[in-house]
């Protein structure tokens, strides 16, 4: 029997825009617009994000509020709070909303609404506010398709581990250079570098987009010719993760030619789709790459 739709917790995740931020640090928004103008940048350009996102809470707040219990948590807020395991999220995004909640998700489904299309490319939001009264009850009742997520999980030597939704960078918190061997199958080899992005399917989009594009540009620049380098074609819950080193320094003591590949890993569990509700996306599984002692990391998005 399916539990009726009032009595599923609807928890909208939010996040402060960058007008908010700065109120924040200097008090007052007159002293933020003299921050930004001093600057030299557009202060209205702030006020109109602001406004906009503000009154994109407050239409998606009472829509859902009108479908089931309403909670509604900010970013800031999401490593102490308390996912049910019934909940369905909301994420007004940009898209590393999306990616941030999802780190702390078991199964739950979420769904990514665009506050601004017009201001955000919206790769991980496909939705609008006004989606939502059609699009909620069928995720609450379980007809509506989804695509899974698979998320990266990092294991150092001493057994931690990290988590990421997108990327894992592995390098050094400063600009120094990373010094590390490097292996994958039977190959290996010493690095100096600035580190390497470890990107999930759903980060093909992402980051490793942004390295394709500058290497192809770079190529081009070099060769007088156009290059075209599309990022690789993975699904969101890819069994495999895609490498990249950034700036890696061919030397006596460092090579240079493994800079980018995709590595098979395991799938650690895997939620099957009729068994949980439906929804936009769902964290399904993690991947695992182990990392050296010593390396620092940072998980972007």
């Amino acid at each position: 029997m399916r539990t009726p739709a009032s009595e599923h917790r609807l928890v909208l995740v939010t996040r402060q825009t960058r007008l908010a931020e700065l109120v924040q640090r200097f008090n007052t928004e007159d002293q933020a617009r003299f921050y930004i103008e001093h600057l030299g940048a557009d202060f209205t350009d702030y006020q109109v994000e602001d406004g906009t996102y503000r009154q994109q809470v407050r239409i998606v707040a009472t829509m859902l509020g009108a479908l089931g219990r309403l909670h509604q948590v900010d970013r800031a807020f999401l490593p102490n709070y308390l996912f049910g395991s019934r909940d369905t999220v909301v994420v007004l995004g940009q898209d590393g909303l999306v990616a941030n909640t999802l780190k702390y998700l078991d199964g739950q489904p979420v769904i990514g609404v665009n506050p601004d299309p017009a201001r955000w490319e919206g790769v991980l939001l496909p939705f609008r506010a006004a989606d939502l009264p059609r699009l909620l009850p069928e995720v609450l009742r379980g007809t509506r398709p989804w695509r899974g997520v698979t998320m990266a999980k990092a294991t150092l030597s001493d057994g931690q581990h990290l988590y990421a939704v997108i990327d894992l960078f592995i390098g050094p918190r400063s600009h120094t250079s990373a010094r590390y061997r490097i292996q994958i199958n039977d190959r290996s080899e010493q690095h100096s570098s600035s580190g390497i992005i470890v990107s999930t399917g759903l980060g093909s989009t992402g980051w490793l987009r942004s390295i394709l594009a500058g290497s192809a540009g770079i190529t081009a620049a070099v060769t007088g010719r156009p290059v075209a380098l599309a990022p690789p074609a993975m699904p969101w819950d890819a069994e495999y993760l895609c490498f990249s080193v950034r700036e890696p320094w061919p030397s006596n003591t460092s090579a240079a030619s493994i800079t980018h590949r995709k590595r098979l890993c395991r799938l650690q569990r895997r939620y099957p789709g009729p068994d949980r509700p439906s929804g936009a996306a769902r964290a399904v599984g993690r991947v695992g790459w182990s990392m050296p002692r010593g390396c620092s990391t940072a998980k972007y998005g």
